[in-house]
C-alpha cells in the first residue's frame, strides 16, 4: 500500500506510525541479505564486530565526525594481524591433519580488503543503529 498518497485523518497526522514499519522492513531486509554472505565473510564480520565492541566507547575513533583515514588503515592492519595469529594457532593445533591451508599474500590482501569494508560497515551501523542512532540495523 502506498502511504505517501493516502489521506490520513486529522488525529493520525501528528505522528507517522507507518515510518516504524518502513524502518523494520529495512532492518529485516539487511538481516536477510547478511544471511546470504559466504561463510568466510560471515566469520570475518563476526570477528570485526567483536573487535569493534572493545572500541565502542564515548570519544572513540569510530564516533569521530571524520575518522582519520590512516587510523582506519591501522585498525584494519591490527584486525588482520589478529586474524592471522588466530589462523596460525588453528594450524598448529591441526598439524596431524593432511590438509594444509594456503598462506599466500593474495589471500591476505583479499582478507585485508574485506576486513576494511566490514570495518566501515560496522562503524556506520554503530553510528546510525542501535541505542545511539536513528535506524536500528
Amino acid at each position: 500500500m502506498n502511504y505517501q498518497h493516502r489521506i490520513l485523518p486529522y488525529y493520525m497526522s501528528g505522528s507517522m506510525p507507518y515510518f516504524m514499519n518502513e524502518e523494520d522492513s529495512v532492518r529485516r531486509d539487511l538481516e536477510y541479505l547478511q544471511q546470504l554472505y559466504p561463510a568466510q565473510v560471515k566469520r570475518l564480520q563476526t570477528r570485526v564486530s567483536d573487535i569493534l565492541d572493545k572500541m565502542d566507547y564515548e570519544g572513540s575513533l569510530i564516533y569521530d565526525e571524520y575518522p582519520d583515514k590512516w587510523q582506519l588503515y591501522r585498525l584494519k592492519d591490527s584486525v588482520v594481524t589478529v586474524l592471522r595469529q588466530e589462523e596460525n594457532r588453528e594450524d598448529e593445533g591441526a598439524l596431524g591433519e593432511e590438509a594444509v591451508k594456503e598462506d599466500t599474500p593474495e589471500k591476505w590482501e583479499w582478507i585485508g580488503d574485506m576486513v576494511q569494508v566490514l570495518i566501515y560497515y560496522e562503524i556506520y551501523r554503530r553510528r546510525h543503529g542501535g541505542r545511539r542512532g536513528f535506524l536500528k540495523f
